[in-house]
């Protein structure tokens, strides 16, 4: 694309990208927004746009990925493949990187309901889980290896521990014995890397031993006694192999990280398109920013356009189009009305769509693809160079003209302004016919009426004007296209206090044909603002009626599938019914027949029994077929407690609340009065309604701790910062806080005490150490909090 840098300065791209910086996540991001500029090639700008959108579509779903402290590797590996020693601090670098890359796989894996345009990036991460956990548990910090980064090193290490704890102990001798009183301090110390005991310069031939340094007033002589000479050698060789072997674990994962330095240095690379992705997707949300649509003719259409760096509680949206059945857009109005406001909006827009960003303003909006965007606003009037305001513009308008190309974007604000007015319209109006005959779009702003009447007299040019509300003194800063504004000078100068006696004169001086014209525009600005506020009155209206319909409409068809789902059951039980009521007569026809024929045996007293025990068994059988009532289930059911005469229950078959009329006891139905109606039902069928229920004192206690376990676990949080704390005080906190942890069912925590003396730390180790409650505790990994912060793992 072939636009300058100073182009993208005066639209304010500049900030945008600074905005975008704020929102990355990480460094190399932040570099890759601050250098962003625009494409003119419409597939690299619809997947950059897609890109964006789909991030979104992944930060509303699972929140913005865990990108971690990334840092660029390309050198340390670079290193690496030399034979360099790699040190701690650029080993944590590269675990860092690893677990970034690992966490962001699990991030797009997990819980995967949706395909992006993302996930081909996701997936060319390259996870390394042993090269991160060989680091993980062989560097603790920048300046500290871990004992178990190798059996030598822990060996050694248990060895300088006993020395050292062996000179101390000697030493000890000579702090708390007899040579005590030739010490300037009952101490050990070190010097020279060697232990010492500060002796009085007047008793140095007290203690024999080898002299390592004094003190400034040279009062105080640093003596290491001669008892100790050889475990501090020992020491001193200790510390020796200690030191060898740190560099040979060091050289060793340094020639691990070489082998898989192309992959470390693709996975930096994909992190970093990734980060700098979400970062255009966060600036979008914080803007409300959509995916603009890449028209395929040259136009632009913006839908409530809000520029974004105007506050959002003072942005007026403003609908702008270029393009289409107009080529050229003139927009006239007052002073501080918008108008260049409106010419920046178009430009940034056009930049931020063609970087990939998203624009804030609302569906539908499209955009075009240009080649070069062209502008010139603001005054850049220079007395160093002899250029005032009417030359600057015409320098820019010059270099505008050179540039000039036919998918160009051209801008002008206040053009052919700084010069006689009749000159100035007059090259307006030339200038514009270039741009047209180039075949650009181009937008100006003015406040010349011979631009507004060519706008008025030219197919392609169209007019457009910020409104103004003269009652008020105070623009509105909406654009109203196909209508030309009015400067109002005389209005806002009556405003402001102007004597009537000057306006008066100045009013004469107008031209008639210029006066009719501006009464012409008045009538029309006035016509239209009424006509406007009568649309948006309707439109409400409209809004309103639409959703009532929408409402009404959802409310008649559920009426409408409930009534049609009532019908057919009711359909089925009456069929039902009529089958079984069919059967039993039929059952009953059959027995009165063989009572018929057996009417003249001697026996027909028993057989007219056995008919009618047949009969009422057959009924009973068959009751379900044809009762109305719905048999619900409710074998689960059991009741809390015996059922009494009062108690208000529930019906289950027809589900209907009422109460017990006499007692229920060794009865299989009782009465119950349900509202207005008496019915009996079975004991089965009825279930005891709660707040007939005594509860008791235990099963209220209960419920306070069950209530209690609840709050303490919607409200527990992973961590507790004691910071500031003495010990004690700080161990009251955690001992509360280690109690609703495991009410929580939380089995890991982190207290965080700060670096500071270690005293904190040390004391709540102490507490720890003997607590019942907790089965390890371990200093937090480096990056996060390392000596500053306490991990305790409970039983």
């Amino acid at each position: 694309m072939l636009i300058t840098e100073k182009t993208l300065k005066t639209l304010e791209f500049d900030r945008v990208r600074i905005m975008l910086a704020d929102c990355a996540p990480t460094e190399g991001a932040k570099k890759a927004a601050l250098m962003l500029t625009p494409s003119d090639d419409a597939d690299n700008i619809l997947r950059r746009q897609r890109h964006t959108t789909d991030a979104r579509s992944l930060m509303d779903v699972k929140g913005m990925p865990p990108f971690g402290d990334v840092h660029d590797v390309s050198d340390i590996c670079e290193r690496a493949e030399k034979g360099s020693a790699l040190t701690p601090k650029e080993l944590l670098y590269v675990a860092s990187l690893l677990k970034s890359s690992r966490m962001l796989l699990d991030y797009i894996r997990n819980n995967k309901t949706i395909n992006t345009s993302l996930d081909d990036i996701f997936e060319r991460l390259i996870p390394a889980r042993p090269l991160e956990d060989r680091i993980g548990r062989t560097v603790i910090s920048e300046d500290m290896i871990a004992d178990e980064a190798s059996p030598a090193l822990g060996d050694i290490r248990r060895k300088m521990r006993a020395a050292s704890s062996k000179i101390k102990e000697t030493l000890q001798k000579y702090v708390g014995g007899a040579h005590s009183k030739y010490l300037q301090e009952n101490i050990v110390t070190m010097r020279n890397g060697r232990y010492v005991v500060p002796v009085k310069a007047e008793h140095k031939n007290e203690i024999k031993g080898l002299l390592h340094d004094s003190s400034s007033s040279g009062a105080t002589l640093f003596i290491e006694p001669i008892a100790v000479v050889d475990a501090n050698n020992e020491l001193r060789e200790l510390e020796s192999k200690e030191q060898h072997e740190i560099e040979r674990i060091l050289y060793e994962i340094s020639g691990e990280v070489a082998k898989l330095s192309y992959s470390l240095i693709l996975n930096y690379k994909n992190l970093t398109e990734l980060s700098f992705i979400f970062a255009c997707a966060s600036l979008s949300e914080r803007m409300g920013g959509i995916q603009p649509r890449l028209s395929g003719d040259r136009s632009m259409y913006l839908t409530k356009a809000r520029h974004p760096l105007i506050p959002k509680e003072r942005v007026v949206p403003i609908d702008v189009r270029l393009g289409g059945d107009f080529d050229t857009l003139v927009i006239t109005g007052p002073n501080t009305g918008g108008k260049t406001v409106t010419l920046k909006t178009l430009g940034l827009f056009a930049l931020m769509a063609q970087a990939g960003l998203h624009i804030p303003a609302d569906e539908p909006s499209s955009i075009c693809v240009f080649d070069n965007i062209l502008a010139d606003i603001g005054d850049e009037q220079s007395i160093e160079q002899s250029l005032s305001t009417f030359s600057s513009h015409m320098v820019n308008i010059v270099s505008i003209i050179n540039d000039l190309t036919p998918n160009s974007l051209v801008l002008f604000d206040e053009l052919g302004v700084g010069t006689d007015p009749i000159e100035g319209a007059a090259l307006a109006v030339a200038v514009i016919e270039d741009v047209r005959e180039c075949g650009a779009l181009c937008a100006s702003t003015t406040h010349y009426a011979e631009l507004k009447a060519y706008a008025l007299e030219t197919v392609g040019v169209c007019n457009a004007s910020c409104e103004f509300d003269v009652s008020t003194l105070r623009p509105t800063y909406k654009l109203i296209i196909g209508t030309p504004g009015k400067s109002n000078a005389f209005a806002i100068s009556e405003k402001l206090g102007l004597p009537s006696r000057i306006l008066d004169r100045a009013k004469a001086q107008v031209s008639s044909d210029n006066k009719r014209f501006e009464d012409v525009i008045e009538k029309l600005e006035l016509s239209r603002m009424q006509m406007e506020k009568a649309r948006e009155e309707t439109e409400i209206m409209r809004a309103d009626y639409e959703k009532f319909k929408a409402e009404s409409e959802k409310v008649i068809s559920r009426k409408l599938k409930e009534a049609e789902t009532e019908t057919e059951k009711a359909k089925e039980k009456a069929a039902a019914m009529v089958r079984s009521a069919k059967a039993s007569s039929d059952f009953i026809l059959e027995e009165m027949t063989k009572l018929k024929k057996q009417r003249d045996a001697e026996n027909l007293g028993e057989h007219l029994d056995a008919a009618r025990r047949n009969v009422r068994e057959h009924l009973r059988k068959n009751e379900s077929k044809f009762d109305p009532v719905e048999e619900r289930s409710n074998e689960e059911y059991v009741l809390p407690r015996p059922l009494r005469k009062g108690d208000e229950v529930l019906i289950v078959s027809i589900n209907k609340k009422g109460f017990i009329l006499d007692d229920p006891e060794g009865k299989d139905q009782v009465g119950i009065q349900a509202g207005i109606l008496k019915t009996r039902a079975k004991v089965s069928d009825l279930r005891l309604i709660e707040s007939s229920v005594t509860i008791t004192d235990a099963e209220k206690k209960q419920k306070a701790v069950r209530d209690y376990k609840l709050t303490v676990s919607r409200n527990f949080k992973s961590e507790v910062d004691l910071r500031g704390m003495m010990g004690d005080e700080a161990w009251f906190v955690v001992d509360k806080y280690l109690d609703e942890a495991l009410i929580a069912g939380i089995n890991s925590v982190r207290l965080i005490h700060g670096k500071g003396t270690g005293a904190l730390r040390k004391a709540l180790w102490n507490y720890l150490k003997g607590d019942k409650r907790v089965a390890a505790y371990k200093t937090a990994e480096y990056g996060e909090g390392d000596f500053g912060v306490t991990v305790v793992e409970l039983k």
